[in-house]
């Protein structure tokens, strides 16, 4: 039976940024499949008591910034520690990632690409022309991707996958969960891989 694993997180996480190469390397190995369900964050931190960014103590918010760099560095992944649109809202990009799901367009692949256009490429993913561009430039249908992530059935699936991650106790992104265990953060990516091997 195919290993699988429920991966959230949302399209503006720069630590699910830095840690997409590896989740996709590490599912490749284990001969896993990867559930891709990008939330609304808002939602999960209001039920689990976080805050975003902006209202943290700013000792968190420099500490952020101090390991963002960090990990930039032992990855060796380019990271601009402040883009310009990292706090855009977020669901019109959501909403796209999980039409390519529906429409089998490799939905991890395009969040990678979503990412990279946030944290390398100073672009704003919630505007619709820079992420139909962002879908075409990777080789998607931009228009059938975009008409799809605009109806009921792709907005329906975004609200299940929140509601599923509150569920799930999920209260940061990224978070990964094998087997109903939970690893947050692309720094628990290793324990992740440990589990997929366990027999």
């Amino acid at each position: 039976m195919t290993k699988t694993i429920d991966y959230f997180f949302s399209p503006n996480s720069p630590w699910a940024y830095l840690g997409h190469a590896r989740l996709v390397a590490i599912a490749k190995r284990a001969g896993a499949h990867v559930n891709v369900k990008p939330a609304d964050y808002a939602r999960i931190f209001a039920a689990s008591g976080g805050l975003p960014l902006a209202q943290r103590p700013k000792q968190r918010q420099a500490y952020r910034l101090m390991e963002l760099k960090r990990w930039r560095e032992f990855l060796g992944i380019p990271l601009n520690l402040a883009p310009k649109f990292s706090g855009v809202p977020t669901q019109t990009a959501a909403r796209l990632i999980i039409a390519a799901d529906m429409k089998e367009l490799n939905a991890l692949a395009l969040a990678g690409f979503i990412g990279k256009a946030v944290w390398e490429e100073e672009r704003d993913i919630s505007d619709a022309t820079t992420l139909q561009a962002i879908a075409a430039e990777h080789g998607r249908n931009a228009k059938l991707l975009w008409d799809t992530a605009q109806s009921d059935t792709t907005k329906a699936a975004y609200d299940a996958y929140t509601d599923e991650a509150i569920a799930a106790g999920v209260f940061g992104a990224p978070t990964y969960v094998y087997k109903d265990e939970l690893f947050w953060g692309q720094d628990r990516l290793d324990f992740l891989e440990r589990a997929l091997a366990a027999p």
